[in-house]
C-alpha cells in the first residue's frame, strides 16, 4: 500500500511504513542498474526467510547511507531511542561502558532497518545470550587486486587444511572482491582462543605458500599476496551477514555458495546482486550448517601436530 511519499508493507503481524520508497540508493549508469529503497524492500521481503536465521539473536552494526551509496556513510552500533519498542535490543559491554545494539529477529525489523537506509548488516560472530563465546569463525580472503583466481586457490588451500583439522567449513562471496570461509563452532571457546587458533591456521597456510599468501596486517607488507584476515574473530568485531547487500554499484550481495561452485568460471566476489540472489538462496547452499558446530579443542591438537 502506498500513500504519496510512503508505502506500507505487511511483515507478519506488523505493518512497516517505508518512507520515500522511490528514493534512489544505488544510482545507475555505465551498464549498472539503478535500485531504489523500494527495490531493497522487495529484495529483503523475498530473502528474509533465508537471511533471518543468520541474524536472529546477534548484535548488529549497521552501515547506513541515507542519501544513497554516493552520499555520507556512518556505522551505527547504538540503537536510537526513536526505534520502535518491538525491535529487540541487547546491551553489551565495551571499554568504559556499554552499547545497546539492534538485534534483527523478524522480517518487520529487517524492513524497518531497510527503511532507515541500512544498506549492509554486519553481525557479531557470537549471540546476544553469550556474547563472549563465538559460534562462528571467519577467514576473510582479501586479494591485493581483482584476480579472483587467486581467491579460488587460497580458498581451496584453506578448505583442505580445515578438512585435515576435521573442521567443516562453508563459503560466502563478500559482495566485493573476496570470499569468506566460515567455520561453525559449538560456542565453547572465548574470542581470544578462537582468534589465536584462526591466526595459527592462517600462519600455517601462509608459511607453506609465502609467495602467494600473507598474514601481514599492514598493506605495505603484503605486496601482491592475498591477505588471510582473521581480525574479525575478536570481541565486538563483526562480519557481513549472509544475503546482506553491499554499498557498491549494482547492489551486490554477500552470498553463501557451495564448495562445488568454487569451480564455476563465472564465480566472483560480486556474482550475485539483489536482482538474482534469491535464486541462489533458494538452492540452500549452506544446508545443514546449523548442526555442524564443533569444539576447537581436537582441531587445536591436530594443528599443533601439523606445525610440529
Amino acid at each position: 500500500m502506498s500513500d504519496g511519499g510512503s508505502r506500507t508493507v505487511r511483515a507478519g503481524r506488523r505493518r512497516v511504513e517505508i518512507h520515500r520508497p522511490d528514493k534512489v540508493l544505488f544510482p545507475g549508469g555505465d551498464g549498472v542498474r539503478e535500485y531504489t529503497k523500494g527495490d531493497l524492500v522487495d529484495y529483503h521481503r523475498a530473502v528474509a526467510r533465508h537471511m533471518l536465521p543468520h541474524l536472529r539473536g546477534r548484535p548488529l552494526m549497521l552501515d547506513r547511507r541515507p542519501d544513497g551509496i554516493d552520499g555520507p556513510a556512518f556505522m551505527q552500533k547504538n540503537t536510537p531511542d526513536s526505534y520502535p519498542g518491538w525491535i529487540t535490543r541487547v546491551e553489551v559491554g565495551k571499554e568504559g561502558g556499554t552499547v545497546t545494539h539492534t538485534v534483527c529477529d523478524d522480517t518487520a525489523t529487517l524492513l524497518y532497518l531497510v527503511d532507515q537506509a541500512s544498506i549492509t548488516l554486519h553481525r557479531w560472530l557470537s549471540r546476544a545470550d553469550d556474547v563472549d563465546r563465538p559460534d562462528r569463525l571467519v577467514f576473510d580472503l582479501d586479494p591485493s587486486g581483482d584476480d579472483f583466481d587467486e581467491v579460488r586457490k587460497a580458498a581451496r588451500l584453506l578448505g583442505e587444511l580445515l578438512d585435515e583439522l576435521a573442521l567443516p567449513s562453508v563459503l560466502m562471496t563478500t559482495g566485493s572482491r573476496g570470499l569468506h570461509v566460515v567455520v561453525p563452532l559449538d560456542g565453547g571457546q572465548d574470542f581470544d582462543t578462537v582468534r589465536e587458533f584462526a591466526r595459527e591456521v592462517a600462519d600455517t597456510l601462509a608459511d607453506a605458500h609465502p609467495d602467494r599468501l600473507t598474514t601481514a596486517a599492514r598493506k605495505k607488507d603484503r605486496g601482491d599476496r592475498l591477505y588471510l584476515d582473521v581480525q574479525r574473530n575478536a570481541y565486538a568485531q563483526t562480519a557481513v551477514a549472509p544475503w546482506t547487500v553491499r554499498a557498491l554499484p549494482g547492489a551486490p550481495v554477500a552470498a553463501p555458495v557451495t564448495w562445488e561452485q568454487l569451480d564455476d568460471p563465472e564465480l566472483h566476489g560480486g556474482r550475485w546482486t539483489v536482482e538474482n540472489a534469491l535464486e541462489q538462496a533458494e538452492a540452500k547452499p549452506w544446508a545443514g550448517l546449523s548442526g555442524k558446530g564443533r569444539s576447537l579443542a581436537p582441531a587445536r591438537r591436530r594443528l599443533a601436530a601439523l606445525r610440529g
